[in-house]
């Protein structure tokens, strides 16, 4: 005996049933990631500050009792420069927890797609961070380039590169930043940022852009390794494709092209 037709799901039930049961899934999967994030962002800085509260305690009782014993000044001397690696270390690592939220949240949010003018979000960005780097000389576009994007996280892309740039620019006896923007085929634009800093071996480039990746030592140049992985992330969000290239003592230049108006 035949079973009736209507009895067994239809292939279209069937593909919406598994589509539920996969949004389910991934519903379950944010939830669990902004679980896990938010242990990150509050839980694990409360051992953090403990060590940052106890190191300079550590080097007062330290102190103390070098003046009280001094036949003993290289364990002193030792027991200081120790204190003082935890307490950087433990400083470098909320910085890096930071970077983690921060990187989690651009990936997280929300995107609002409309046409913005990349122009005119750069020269936003540049005049919040004059007022910080006032001897920073910048050449900016002038020409508009309406791009397809979100307002606030195409702010936050253009943000942690011209950070960027200052930083590894700042020592020089003039930094420069220019930007500049350039019509693409098929609608996208390219954005262009170039300094005049420390620039770094092309060579070791490759992970440029992954979390906590760095191509200068801690002691050059503060940071954990967040910016480029913030600027990835958001481009990869947009559908769009960066580049970055450099060469040691030469500057540097990073190029992102985003899709405009079609």
């Amino acid at each position: 005996m035949s079973t009736p037709a209507h009895s067994s799901p239809t292939t279209l039930e069937a593909a919406l049933v598994l589509i539920a049961q996969q949004q389910a899934e991934i519903a379950r999967l944010q939830q669990s990631h902004e679980g896990w994030m938010r242990a990150v962002a509050h839980d694990l800085r409360a051992p953090l500050r403990h060590v940052v509260s106890f190191a300079p305690l550590l080097q007062e009782s330290v102190q103390e009792l070098a003046a009280a014993a001094p036949q003993a000044p290289d364990a002193a001397e030792d027991a200081r420069e120790f204190t003082a690696t935890m307490e950087q270390a433990a400083r470098k690592m909320s910085l890096m927890l930071d970077g983690m939220a921060q990187v989690s949240r651009v990936a997280r949010a929300p995107l609002h797609l409309g046409l913005v003018d990349w122009s005119a979000a750069t020269q936003d960005v540049v005049e919040l961070m004059q007022a910080q780097q006032p001897h920073v000389h910048w050449e900016l576009p002038t020409a508009p380039a309406p791009v397809m994007a979100d307002t606030h996280s195409l702010h936050t892309l253009t943000q942690a590169l011209l950070e960027n740039a200052v930083k590894f620019s700042a020592r020089q006896l003039q930094p420069v930043v220019r930007i500049h923007v350039e019509p693409l085929p098929h609608g996208w634009w390219r954005w262009v940022v170039q300094d005049n800093g420390a620039g770094f071996d092309a060579e070791r480039a490759s992970t440029l852009g992954q979390l906590f990746q760095r191509m200068h030592r801690d002691t050059d140049f503060e940071g954990a390794g967040c910016g480029l992985a913030v600027v990835s992330t958001l481009v990869e969000r947009h559908g769009g494709r960066w580049q970055i290239h450099a060469q040691p003592q030469q500057g540097c230049t990073v190029s992102v092209d985003l899709p405009g108006a079609f």
